[in-house]
């Protein structure tokens, strides 16, 4: 038997329940993987409260690292032993054990250990689109990042230190500072107590940033616009305060001609070179010293609901893992 956290409806952490299931059987394509590290991530929330509905009774989480115990008869990329993680659907990772398609599994290197792994494949996935490609940081470019002190906030920040950029970070305490500077920021903003906009505009000289990183949605969206220079670009990639449902282009983009896109870890790995070279580079740059992780809590998967309240209520500074 294999324990899994699962869903049968939407809601608060309470919804999460630990349960037994018999070990999946695997399709010709797939893998069984027993994982010894899971990543807890904000879209872990969104699905779990029905934000991002799934279908249901589900599973619960997109993040993993561990080994691979079973093959079906056509994989041709991966082995019995092999370490692998993964940051995409199917949806489950809660668990002890997991089957998922060959495709979407990549190697571990073996400097990289099932704890680093499963904290940072989805986050570091997410950082090299963000940083790489959905717009190209430049050491010449000034960028705001908000909840620079978070999970995904801390990988950002290191890999824009080595890039040579302008950081400017937003965080919600005065704890959290000491953090976005340790990890590269060259300005940090209190966002609960300082109008942030104001004070990039400052540190811009009244230019503005050339692209915004905004994971935290409502509650930073308005002033994010204003911290934009001209035709600069916004990128929302999160909504942890929740979402912005009424964007308005002629209202908010119009005026400065700003850039606006909605990026995602999917839509950029879609393909498996895709995949590929976002795992590589996320490793690479772990190996090369660009990035370190400093997971801030472990969790047994028993420990589900809480994990989700600490997430929710931003009691963790950095990176979260279960191990199961």
């Amino acid at each position: 038997m294999v324990k899994v956290v699962e869903i049968t409806k939407f809601g608060d952490p309470s919804v999460l329940k630990i349960t037994n299931k018999d070990t999946p059987k695997l399709q010709a394509n797939e893998v069984l993987v027993e994982n010894k590290s899971i990543g807890l991530n904000f879209i872990d929330i969104y699905h779990r409260s029905g934000l991002y509905p799934i279908p249901l009774p589900s599973g619960i989480g997109l993040e993993a690292a561990g080994v691979v115990k079973e093959i079906g008869s056509d994989v041709k990329l991966l082995k019995v032993g092999d370490h692998v993680s993964h940051a995409s659907m199917p949806i489950g990772a809660y668990s002890e054990m997991q089957v998922m398609p060959e495709a979407k599994l990549v190697n571990i290197p073996k400097e990289i250990s099932f704890e680093d792994a499963g904290a940072i494949t989805l986050k570091g996935m997410t950082c090299e689109y963000l940083l790489h490609r959905a717009y190209k940081v430049t050491k010449d470019d000034t960028i705001l990042y908000h909840a620079a002190a978070g999970g995904v906030g801390q990988i950002f920040c290191q890999w824009a230190r080595a890039i040579g950029c302008t950081l400017i970070g937003t965080v919600g305490s005065d704890e959290k500072v000491e953090i976005a500077k340790k990890n590269g920021c060259d300005h940090v903003i209190n966002y609960s107590t300082q109008d942030f906009a104001k004070e990039v505009l400052e540190i811009t000289n009244g230019k503005g940033v050339d692209a915004v990183y905004d994971g935290v949605g409502l509650s930073t969206f308005e002033k994010s616009l204003e911290a934009i220079k001209l035709r600069g670009m916004f990128l929302s990639f999160g909504n942890a305060s929740g979402m912005v449902a009424n964007l308005d282009v002629k209202k908010h983009l119009a005026p400065k001609a700003i850039f606006f896109t909605r990026p995602s870890v999917m839509p950029y790995t879609a393909t498996r070179p895709e995949l590929e070279l976002s795992a590589d580079r996320v490793f690479t740059a772990m190996k090369e010293g660009k990035i370190k992780i400093n997971i801030a809590h472990k969790y047994s998967l028993d420990e589900a609901q809480k994990a989700h309240e600490d997430l929710h209520a931003r009691k963790l500074l950095g990176p979260a893992i279960f191990t199961p």
